[in-house]
């Protein structure tokens, strides 16, 4: 089922919009009439959905502190989606990785919030969604810097709902389990090696273990919620963290 959704005159900036879950969420937003800033690290992915939905693309590494500056703060609809994944036990966790991953996915976050609020603010309307994860509120092994930042973003989300509330801006995260993406293709060859299992094994025996639907998710069906957010039916749904995960956190 499609929300409706009207957006027309509204600008939305998605990060990690050139493939997975941002990606679809770039389509889904320009679908309801959004002009969408596609912002990714890669070039060519991200003039590539931009010139398939009649956006703009913003090439940016956003683990460059200034990177949020750089960008536009007339953003209406803010989607944090962009991130990434290592995979090792803590002993073994290279500590430049883990800041690495703390400075794209809680500090960019943070940045980019502070950058658009002023201008949601002054219109008296705005949307921030947080692609945070089923691990933004418990963990698994040998995923110290991937769990610590979603749980991190968590806290900010709620931070930035309790501020926005008197202004007409609301702030939530969507929690999903292993959604059908690049990022977790990437996993099965580390989580293999971790868990000491085939590759033809991990999808069935780490992935969906806990999920009571074994079905991994597709990247429409998140940014379908995204867009549910977004709709002035949704407009009291604020400081939450939706779980999107075929029963996973039901445990």
């Amino acid at each position: 089922m499609v929300v409706n959704l009207d957006l027309n005159g509204r600008v939305a900036l998605v990060t990690g919009a050139g493939s997975g879950i941002g990606r679809a969420c770039a389509v889904r937003l320009a679908t309801a009439g959004a002009t969408v800033l596609v912002a990714d690290v890669d070039e060519g992915a991200a003039k590539e959905v931009a010139a398939a939905i009649d956006g703009r693309p913003v090439v940016t590494d956003l683990s460059r502190p200034e990177a949020a500056d750089e960008i536009g703060g007339a953003v209406d609809v803010l989607v944090n989606n962009a991130g990434l994944q290592h995979v090792a036990a803590l002993q073994d966790f290279p500590p430049e990785r883990f800041a690495y991953l703390q400075r794209v996915m809680v500090e960019a976050p943070f940045r980019l919030v502070r950058r658009v609020l002023p201008h949601m603010y002054a219109n008296g309307w705005g949307r921030v969604v947080n692609i945070s994860s089923v691990h933004g509120v418990i963990a698994s092994p040998f995923k110290a810097a991937y769990v610590a930042a979603k749980h991190a973003l968590e806290g900010l989300s709620k931070v930035t709902a309790l501020e926005g509330a008197e202004h007409g801006v609301t702030s939530n995260c969507i929690e999903p389990a292993f959604v059908r993406t690049p990022l977790v293709d990437k996993q099965i060859t580390d989580q293999a090696r971790v868990h000491g299992i085939p590759e033809s094994r991990v999808v069935e025996q780490i992935m969906l273990e806990r999920a009571a639907i074994k079905k991994l998710i597709e990247p429409e069906e998140v940014a379908e919620l995204v867009a549910y957010l977004c709709t002035p039916p949704a407009a009291l749904i604020t400081g939450a963290s939706i779980p999107i995960d075929g029963g996973w956190t039901a445990h």
